[in-house]
């Protein structure tokens, strides 16, 4: 059964995808599809999995989504013309355009990452609830608007001339799994897992983008440390102080590979640049091996092609490693002058490593619990609050 639900699972997106290219109507089409997959999930047990299980898939649908158009009666001219056209075939670039349908810009960004994983993803509204900690009720609601959003806004389907939103939307739903940003979990396996999936696929329909190449290095090689990442009580462990023979070793291989390969013959773009830095790391076999001047000039190039607040902080702890914590806490300073990163929990919880690393520990100790009422991740907090209670009086 298992084998069967990833069969559906993966056939899922291009069903819809073609489904929608020929009828349009997305709610409709979606419907239509659903309706596929639990007829294939109820034959194909006993009956067999059809010899091309997409092609059925696609022809039960087209044949649901005729005898909707049945019943609407202001559509009888289209319903006569498409009652005598053959089903459609799926095609190469549909998944493609129904990734960029998903993250229409006349979306909320929420909205795209909802939506990817209900179309693309092929995710129930349920998995989606669980994986994003949200009502499911809630998911519902935003996947119906989103929907509702785009035919209001003709977003048509057709093939995708610009991928930003698309890398973005994948990097965020990665990001989401990698580090959860509220609950008591860190990671959530399934967003990671869900992302890496869906870049793959979109990799292979576009060999020759490098920075789709660079999205799937970097995840590949940030999703190595998981295994390390936390302890058994389910801890936080940073990674200078991970064992790292239980990174994966063969996911660090294929980032490597990935990037190497890409940096050598596309345009450098900024997800290149993240998956090198993931890959110097990746690479040290100590925390003390790690080419901290390599990663500063990595991060130097990544804030001239996308700077942003985290690339800042990020660059801050680089010079640090190189130059010192007087000299990454004297950058830090520099950086307050925005007050959102300023008080944001993860510069928070630099500036106290910094303060340790220089021997301020009483500075240090009021950051890190700073740092631990700003964030509403329970295992970050209880990290924060653990390295507080180390800068102890009698330690001062």
């Amino acid at each position: 059964m298992g084998d069967l639900t990833g069969l559906l699972r993966d056939s899922a997106p291009r069903v819809l995808a073609a489904v929608v290219r020929r009828y349009g109507d997305f709610d409709a089409c979606e419907d239509a599809v659903q309706e596929a997959l639990i007829a294939a999930a109820r034959q194909w047990p006993e009956a067999g999995v059809p010899e091309q299980p997409g092609n059925w898939l696609i022809t039960v649908a087209s044949r649901r989504r005729v005898e909707m158009l049945r019943t609407e009666t202001a559509r009888r001219r289209r319903e006569e013309a498409m009652l005598h056209e053959p089903a459609p075939q799926a095609r190469g670039d549909d998944e493609l355009a129904l990734l960029q349908l998903c993250c229409h810009p006349a979306l909320s960004v929420p909205a795209q990452v909802t939506l990817t994983l209900r179309a693309v993803g092929g995710l129930t509204t349920a998995e989606i609830a669980r994986a994003l900690l949200l009502p499911e009720a809630t998911v519902g609601q935003r996947i119906s608007r989103a929907k509702q959003r785009i035919r209001e806004t003709g977003g048509r389907f057709e093939p995708p001339t610009d991928l930003t939103a698309v890398r973005h939307v994948l990097y965020l739903i990665f990001n989401e799994g990698h580090t959860a940003s509220s609950g008591d979990a860190l990671n959530r396996v399934d967003l990671t897992r869900e992302a890496i999936r869906l870049t793959r696929q979109l990799r292979r329909r576009l060999p020759d983008d490098g920075e789709v190449a660079g999205l799937l290095a970097l995840m590949l090689l940030t999703d190595a440390r998981r295994p390390a990442r936390t302890g058994p009580d389910g801890t936080l462990i940073p990674l200078a102080e991970q064992d790292r023979s239980r990174w994966d070793a063969a996911a660090i291989a294929e980032g490597v590979a990935i990037i190497t390969d890409t940096l050598a013959r596309a345009p450098i773009g900024p997800f290149q640049v993240q998956a090198a830095i993931a890959a110097v790391h990746g690479e040290a076999a100590r925390a003390a091996d790690t080419d901290w001047p390599q990663i500063l000039a990595l991060y130097g190039l990544l804030h001239a092609l996308a700077p942003s607040p985290m690339v800042t902080l990020n660059r801050i702890v680089a010079q640090a490693m190189v130059d010192g914590p007087r000299a990454g806490l004297a950058a830090l300073d520099e950086a307050a002058a925005d007050p959102v990163p300023a008080r944001h929990h993860r510069t928070v919880a630099v500036r106290a490593h910094l303060l340790e690393l220089a021997g301020d520990r009483a500075a240090a100790r009021d950051c890190y619990r700073r740092a631990a009422r700003l964030t509403l991740s329970r295992p970050e907090q209880r990290y924060l609050e653990s390295r507080a209670a180390q800068m102890t009086p009698e330690e001062l």
